[in-house]
């Protein structure tokens, strides 16, 4: 069965985990107060409703403690996501990943039961979509304040060149653990894989070793 994702909040953060998510055939609710806003994403997700989601009746009627993750991504109104978030919990939802809008609302959000927060600006709404639907590879973006993984888009210099002819572990000391194509994700590509212009690179290394990577092969092509 596909898993099913709820978005709470449509603006620009939570409108690209939404467009992400259903990209990638997953089953998305979107959620939000604002018609205009459910109106643009009816088309792209798998439901879209207007609800407030501070009314407890409304979450339960929606079925909500029957999904897989539900993100809060509510914008500046911060009593209502902390309300929403609190309200997802007590109904039992499995994962709740919310949107912290500084360090004192991740505080509160933590202390009611979010499983997940995130920082707009520190994380782009797409890498959490790709990192609550990809394959385990992807649920190590954060284990270390030194090291990273990074997805970045191949471009002139590496197209038609295999892993083997970039060598990028002796020349940048940066891994590809994974190269996505056309929709499909090959976990630990082998040597004699080749790289086309417009693959999505899925690279693990340390930070520095990632900017000199991003630097020397992806800028000012």
């Amino acid at each position: 069965m596909k898993k099913q994702f709820a978005v709470i909040g449509l603006g620009r953060f939570g409108g690209s985990i939404c467009r992400t998510l259903s990209e990638q055939g997953a089953e998305v609710l979107a959620v939000d107060i604002d018609e205009e806003r459910v109106n643009e994403f009816t088309p792209i997700a798998t439901h879209a409703v207007i609800a407030d989601s501070t009314d407890e009746s409304v979450l339960k009627s929606l079925g909500l403690r029957n999904f897989d993750h539900v993100i809060v991504a509510i914008g500046d109104n911060i009593h209502a996501s902390i309300l929403t978030t609190l309200i997802l919990k007590e109904l039992g939802v499995k994962k709740v990943t919310a949107k912290a809008q500084n360090d004192y609302h991740e505080k509160v959000l933590r202390k009611i039961g979010a499983d997940f927060v995130i920082h707009p600006e520190r994380d782009m709404g797409v890498r959490i979509a790709n990192n609550i639907t990809s394959t385990s590879v992807l649920d190590y973006l954060e284990l270390s304040d030194k090291h990273s993984i990074v997805e970045v888009i191949a471009g002139k210099k590496m197209d038609g060149k295999t892993l083997s002819d970039l060598d990028v572990r002796a020349n940048y000391g940066v891994n590809i653990v994974a190269i996505k194509e056309h929709g499909y994700i090959n976990v630990s590509p082998r040597a004699d894989q080749t790289v086309h212009e417009g693959d999505i690179l899925i690279i693990i290394g340390s930070d520095p070793d990632i900017d000199r990577f991003k630097k020397q092969m992806l800028d000012n092509e």
